[in-house]
């Protein structure tokens, strides 16, 4: 599988071969879902917290005599059934991480290429070079591109591309071994450098 490689100034650098291996597979959405629920269940705080019964202040003196009033003999105010008292079964602050097999993983991040690929929303450009560290210079060629929502993938940005690029609205950086299917999914377009492309699939093979 061919694709043609662009420069930022929108002109033709050649060709490169893409692995059908890696952006070849068929599409699997029920993959897609299971890896990027495990994404998001490792980026959950888990900080939700409420107070059990011996974090909660209040005295520990009898509420009334045990006998002789018609109520229930309760022995604490910082009860449950009580205005400010304890939350049974309540969150506590936890890891909401769970483990994914990595071959699984890996399918996954292929599977998400793939898909990219089939829909025709994968670019290859020769470099990230710019001359100076211009938002409005880069956000210019990325149009004239046709990037909408872009996420761009290298294997280190240069100082004046990483200046340039921070204030762009819904475009994103990443480096190769940050990338992963949730991002890519998120995004329209997905555009990978050639060095990153090399190391990307080096990593999948």
């Amino acid at each position: 599988m061919k694709l043609q490689v662009k420069t930022l100034d929108n002109k033709a650098a050649g060709e490169v071969e893409l692995r059908e291996d890696i952006f070849g597979l068929p599409e699997r959405l029920d993959i897609l879902q299971r890896v990027v629920e495990w994404q998001r269940a490792k980026r959950q705080a888990g900080t939700h917290k409420t107070k059990t019964v011996g974090e909660i202040s209040g005295t520990t003196k009898k509420m009334y005599k045990q006998k002789g009033t018609g109520s229930a003999r309760h022995g604490s105010r910082r009860a449950a059934q009580f205005v400010g008292g304890q939350t049974t079964f309540g969150p506590v602050v936890r890891s909401h991480a769970y483990k994914l097999n990595k071959k699984f993983r890996v399918l996954g991040l292929k599977t998400a290429l793939s898909v990219k690929c089939a829909s025709g929303l994968i670019s290859v450009v020769e470099d990230l070079e710019v001359g100076t560290p211009k938002t409005k210079e880069l956000h210019g060629r990325l149009q004239t591109l046709g990037f909408v929502k872009p996420l761009i993938v290298d294997v280190a940005f240069p100082q004046n591309f990483s200046l340039a690029v921070a204030n762009i609205k819904n475009t994103d950086i990443i480096s190769v071994e940050g990338i992963n299917v949730y991002d890519i999914l998120r995004h329209k377009e997905l555009v990978i450098t050639k060095r990153a492309l090399s190391a990307l699939e080096g990593r999948l093979v």
